[in-house]
C-alpha cells in the first residue's frame, strides 16, 4: 500500500514539474531573440538581401496596412494569404530593430481608415455583392511614399520582394537616373523636311521609352559617346550594331565603377528598319569586347530555332520566331517569376563559362529540342527549316544575369582611335601625357544582364495600339510580358543593389496532388466518353439525311420522319441517356473516392500525433514496469 501511494505521489510531482518546465520554457522563449523558422519552404525567414536592405534603416518607415476585417466580406483564400501578409510585415519589423512601424487598418465604408487609404493609393476591390474590399500596403519616410494598391495572391512568390522594395524605395530621396543607348529611334523620330517629300510622318518615343519616364530620370546616351554621365545609374543598350571599342570602353569602366547595365543583343535585328531604309541587310550586334572579359560569348552568325516554342510569321510556323512560355523562364528568381509569355524574335544565344569573381543566372533558356541555324535560313519559310531540323538536346541561355566583380577587358586602357595618328613632335617640345588607364576591377559587385533578343522590346512585338473612341492619347495594351521584363530589368538593377538578393518564396499552397491526379484521370475518361457520345450523334445524324436524302419531294415527304427516320431517332436518345446516366455514375464515384481519401486523410491529421503520443507513453510505462519488476 504504502509502495503504491509512493508511486502515485511521484508520478504526480513528475507531471507537475513537466508543466512546470513547459511553462517557464515558453516564458523564457517569448522574451527570447533567437528564433527557429522550421516550415519546409522557409516561410518565416526573411533573405540576406531584406534583411541587407533592413540594415541601412536610420529612420523609421511607417507601412500602414489596408485589411478588410468583416468576416462576411473577405473571401477565405484573401482572408489566409491577408494573415500571411501580417506574418511577413512582422518578420520586417523584428529584423529592422522597430524601424519598420506597422499600423493595421480596417477601411470600413465611409470611415477614416477607407480616407487614409484612398489618399495612400490603395485600391478596393468590388465584390459580386456589391461592397468592396481592401488588401493593400503603403509604406512612407518623411516626403516619400510607395503603395502597393492590391496585394495579389497569384504573386505570393514575390510579396517579400515587393515589400522590401517599397521599402528600399522610400529610403530614396530622388528619381534614378536611367540611361538609354541605341542606335535605334527609343526615344522617337520627329518629323524633317526629307520625311515630308517622302511622305512619311515622325515616329513617336517607344513604348518603354515612355513607361521608364513615369518612375526615372531617362537620359539619351550616344552610340560614339566615350564616357557614360556619372549620374547615370543603370543603363540599357538596346542593338548597339557597329559600336566602337571606344564606346565599349566607356560601358567596361561605367560597370567597374559600379554601374548597372543592361544589354539587348541580336542576332539578327528583324525591324531595324533604318538597315531598311538604308538598302541593306538587318544585322547583329554585341558586345564583344566586353563579353570576352566576362567569359562569355555571344555568336552573331546563329539564331535559335525551337520546336517547343514555335511562333507563326506571316509565312507560316516559324521555329526562330519563340513563343516562350513558364517553362523557359527561371521561376526561383524573383525578375522572371512573374512571367509566363515572351516572344523573342530571332534571338542568340549565350555560351561561356562565367571569368572568376562572376556568378551566372540563366533567366530564360530554350528547350532541348532546339538548334542553332544560320540567320538567312532564320529568315526563309519555316517549312523548309523544318525538313533538316535536329534537335541538339541543349538548354540554350537566351538570357542571363551576371553578378560579382567584374574585371576591364580593356587591360591597356583607353583604346585609340582607328584613324588617329601619332604627332610628331619637334624637338624640345613636351610628349603628350600619357592616356588614362582606367579603372581594372571593380571596387565592389556589380550586375549586368544581357537578353540575346532586341525585337522583342519594340512595339511591334510587345504592344498593340487600340482605337481611343474620345481622341487624345493612343490606348496601348501589351500584347505578351516582354514589356514587363523589359521594365523589371531596369526595376530591379535601379533600385538598391540587395533587392538582387531578394529571393523567390515557395508558394504555401499545398494541394491534394492525388487528388489533383484523380479529378484529372475523371476529367480524361468523361472527356473520352463525351467523345464517344459526339461520334454516335454525328452518326446517327448521318444516317437521318441518308434516310432524307433517299425520300423523293413528292407531295412534302421531306417533311414527314418515315419509320426508319422515327427508329434512328429513337435508337440515338436511347444511348445518349444511357451515356449520361454513366457520366453521372462517374461523377459520383469520382466524389466519393475523393471525400473518402479526404476523411481518412483528415482523420489521420487529427488522431496521429495523440496515437502516436499514447504508444510512447505506453511503451515507456511498459518498460518502466519491466524495470520494477526486475528490481
Amino acid at each position: 500500500m504504502k509502495k503504491g501511494l509512493e508511486t502515485y505521489i511521484y508520478s504526480a510531482l513528475g507531471i507537475v514539474a513537466m508543466l512546470g518546465i513547459l511553462v517557464a520554457f515558453n516564458f523564457i522563449a517569448a522574451r527570447g531573440k533567437q528564433r527557429i523558422d522550421l516550415t519546409e519552404e522557409r516561410a518565416y525567414t526573411l533573405s540576406p538581401g531584406t534583411r541587407a536592405i533592413l540594415a541601412k534603416l536610420d529612420t523609421p518607415v511607417q507601412v500602414r496596412f489596408y485589411c478588410t476585417r468583416e468576416e462576411n466580406d473577405m473571401p477565405v483564400q484573401l482572408k489566409t494569404y491577408a494573415q500571411r501578409v501580417e506574418d511577413l510585415l512582422g518578420e520586417f519589423r523584428q529584423a529592422s530593430k522597430g524601424l519598420v512601424e506597422i499600423q493595421k487598418l480596417d477601411p470600413q465604408p465611409d470611415s477614416d481608415a477607407e480616407d487614409s487609404a484612398k489618399l495612400d493609393g490603395i485600391e478596393g476591390q468590388m465584390l459580386p455583392t456589391g461592397g468592396s474590399i481592401y488588401l493593400g500596403v503603403s509604406a512612407s519616410m518623411l516626403d516619400q511614399k510607395e503603395a502597393i494598391p492590391f496585394l495579389a495572391p497569384n504573386r505570393e512568390r514575390l510579396l517579400e520582394y515587393d515589400l522590401a522594395r517599397a521599402v528600399s524605395r522610400v529610403m530614396s530621396a530622388s528619381k534614378p537616373v536611367v540611361g538609354l543607348m541605341s542606335p535605334l529611334p527609343v526615344a522617337g523620330m520627329p518629323m524633317n523636311p526629307m520625311m515630308m517629300q517622302m511622305g512619311r510622318r515622325g515616329e513617336p518615343a517607344w513604348v518603354l521609352h515612355s513607361e521608364l519616364n513615369r518612375d526615372f530620370t531617362v537620359k539619351m546616351v550616344e552610340m560614339s559617346a566615350d564616357k557614360i554621365p556619372d549620374d547615370i545609374k543603370v543603363l540599357v543598350v538596346i542593338h548597339p550594331k557597329g559600336i566602337t571599342d571606344a564606346a565599349q570602353y566607356a560601358l567596361d569602366q561605367f560597370v567597374l565603377r559600379g554601374g548597372k547595365l543592361i544589354a539587348f543583343l541580336d542576332p539578327l535585328s528583324a525591324l531595324d528598319r533604318q538597315a531598311g531604309m538604308m538598302g541593306g541587310m538587318p544585322g547583329g550586334s554585341s558586345l564583344d569586347k566586353l563579353l570576352k572579359a566576362w567569359g562569355l560569348t555571344f555568336d552573331m552568325t546563329k539564331v535559335v530555332a525551337d520546336t517547343d516554342y514555335m511562333g507563326r510569321s506571316p509565312q507560316g510556323r516559324a521555329p526562330a520566331v519563340l513563343m516562350l512560355t513558364e517553362k523557359a523562364v527561371n521561376k526561383d528568381d524573383v525578375l522572371t517569376a512573374d512571367i509566363d509569355n515572351l516572344v523573342f524574335v530571332f534571338t542568340g544565344a549565350f555560351t561561356g563559362t562565367p571569368a572568376d569573381g562572376l556568378k551566372q543566372t540563366v533567366l530564360i533558356k530554350s528547350s532541348k529540342n532546339s538548334q542553332l541555324v544560320d540567320p538567312m535560313m532564320a529568315q526563309m519559310g519555316g517549312e523548309e527549316m523544318l525538313k533538316s531540323f535536329k534537335a541538339s538536346d541543349t538548354e540554350y541561355p537566351l538570357a542571363v544575369r551576371l553578378t560579382g566583380k567584374f574585371k576591364t577587358a580593356f587591360p591597356d586602357g583607353k583604346p585609340k582611335a582607328p584613324d588617329a595618328q601619332p604627332d610628331e613632335k619637334k624637338p624640345g617640345e613636351k610628349k603628350d601625357a600619357p592616356a588614362d588607364a582606367g579603372l581594372k576591377e571593380s571596387a565592389q559587385e556589380g550586375a549586368v544582364i544581357l537578353v540575346g533578343d532586341s525585337d522583342f522590346i519594340q512595339d511591334q512585338v510587345a504592344v498593340t495600339e487600340m482605337m481611343n473612341p474620345f481622341g487624345g492619347q493612343r490606348m496601348i495594351a501589351p500584347q505578351n510580358g516582354n514589356l514587363a521584363f523589359g521594365q523589371s530589368t531596369v526595376e530591379q538593377l535601379a533600385g538598391d543593389s540587395n533587392l538582387i538578393a531578394v529571393r523567390s518564396r515557395a508558394s504555401r499552397e499545398r494541394p491534394f496532388t492525388v487528388v489533383k491526379k484523380m479529378q484529372a484521370d475523371a476529367e480524361a475518361n468523361y472527356r473520352s466518353k463525351i467523345k464517344d457520345m459526339e461520334a454516335s450523334l454525328n452518326e446517327a445524324q448521318t444516317k437521318l439525311n441518308e434516310l432524307q436524302r433517299s425520300k423523293t419531294p413528292e407531295a412534302g415527304q421531306h417533311f414527314i420522319l418515315s419509320p426508319e427516320q422515327q427508329a434512328e431517332i429513337a435508337k440515338f436518345r436511347k444511348k445518349e441517356t444511357e451515356v449520361k446516366q454513366q457520366l453521372k455514375i462517374e461523377r459520383k464515384k469520382l466524389r466519393a473516392d475523393i471525400d473518402s481519401l479526404e476523411t481518412r486523410i483528415k482523420w489521420g491529421n487529427i488522431l496521429g500525433m495523440p496515437v502516436l503520443v499514447a504508444a510512447v507513453g505506453l511503451l515507456l510505462a511498459a518498460a518502466r514496469r519491466k524495470r520494477q519488476a526486475a528490481h
